[in-house]
């Protein structure tokens, strides 16, 4: 016990000797935090929008206002043709063309009928999705207010019946994209930090030649294994609880759940990162193959771990792998407690799996770190 706790005592040490590296454990991971979760946003704005009026009425008139008075839209133009908005969409100029037909306001008072051009450029399909649905409230909303004004314009007795539809939103109710992006930006900060730092911690001792005289020392494996990653699992907490602070000062994410959970599960998901970073740096000789190995792995569980797309819209065989990606479940729970307040039984799936792989890679790691006398 007390060898572990001296090379724990020696890593500690070792950690805030090195000047250059504090910054880059503790200032960079917060800086990441604040910009991510401001720029990976799920809102698309600055939709350039453009339209060809050929009725040129007080209704199409009044649409075209109703965009105008949008966030989301940028009124870049009008079109005499629907050739030369082709065009400008071909060009990428143009995101969106809207068409109002001639004749759209008599239509509309007689018949109580009127269709409407639409041309969305779905170079990027998520985008043109959500462009499509901004699109179709405001007209809808449009509709609603020119049923109430032709009602009223034709002096009816008796109105017409509605259904009126009144959404609840649970666990988001302002629907901030960053109380939904936050929580999953602190597991990749956590996750990013302490594989990092676990990977090229033994392979530098490999390159400054302390290995080797560590190696003929009368120290067992498991206790130079422990003294050597028991400070970056702290390291990870840490980050996790000013990670947290921030989540909550300044994005004012909800933490509806235990912390004492969130804090018990994440003890068992470092031991997992801590693991592959010793298992990478056993076969590895130096800190660039050790970063390249590591930061391959780390592009493929990122992206199929949820955190920006959503699981079920993957491909089958996709959505199989990720039952083996560790930054899944950790995504998971994060956003389980910290929104919508799940308690043990609720994570317990995701627990059970990430203690098999805590086991798994720990002892592979292990098993493949040759320790020679």
């Amino acid at each position: 016990m007390k060898i572990i706790l001296y090379i724990i005592q020696k890593e500690f040490k070792q950690i805030f000797r090195n000047k250059g590296m504090l910054p880059i454990i503790f200032v960079l991971p917060l800086i990441q935090l604040i910009i991510l979760s401001n720029a990976a946003t799920f809102d698309v704005k600055n939709i350039k929008f453009g339209y060809i009026d050929k009725d040129h009425s007080t209704t199409s008139r009044a649409l075209i206002e109703k965009f105008k008075g949008s966030t989301y839209f940028n009124l870049i133009t009008d079109f005499p043709s629907q050739t030369l908005a082709n065009q400008a969409v071909l060009k990428g100029e143009i995101d969106v063309v809207l068409e109002v037909p001639s004749y759209f306001e008599r239509d509309f008072l007689k018949e109580k009928n009127a269709s409407l051009g639409l041309t969305i450029n779905a170079i990027d399909g998520a985008a043109a999705g959500l462009e499509n649905v901004y699109i179709t409230q405001i007209i809808n909303s449009f509709n609603m207010n020119l049923k109430v004004d032709v009602t009223h314009f034709s002096d009816r007795q008796h109105s017409s019946t509605q259904i009126t539809t009144i959404p609840l939103f649970w666990y988001n109710k302002s629907l901030n994209y960053k109380t939904y992006m936050v929580p999953g930006i602190l597991v990749l900060l956590v996750t990013m930090i302490t594989l990092f730092l676990s990977g090229m911690n033994i392979v530098r001792e490999k390159e400054i030649g302390t290995l080797e005289q560590i190696n003929v020392t009368p120290i067992k494996k498991s206790q130079f294994i422990i003294g050597k990653l028991f400070p970056f699992w702290v390291i990870g907490l840490g980050i996790l609880t000013v990670g947290l602070l921030i989540s909550k000062i300044i994005f004012n994410v909800p933490m509806v759940g235990s912390l004492l959970l969130m804090y018990f599960y994440t003890t068992i998901y470092i031991l997992v990162v801590l693991g592959i970073g010793l298992f990478i740096s056993n076969f590895t000789d130096t800190q660039q193959q050790a970063m390249f190995i590591a930061w391959f792995f780390m592009v493929i569980f990122i992206l199929m771990s949820g955190l920006f797309t959503p699981i079920e819209s993957m491909p089958k065989w996709a959505q199989t792998i990720t039952d083996f990606n560790p930054i899944k479940y950790f995504v998971e729970v994060m956003r389980m407690v910290m929104l919508k307040g799940s308690g043990f039984i609720d994570i317990l799936p995701q627990l059970i799996k990430t203690l098999l792989f805590a086991i798994v890679m720990n002892g592979l790691a292990v098993w493949s770190y040759k320790k020679t006398t």
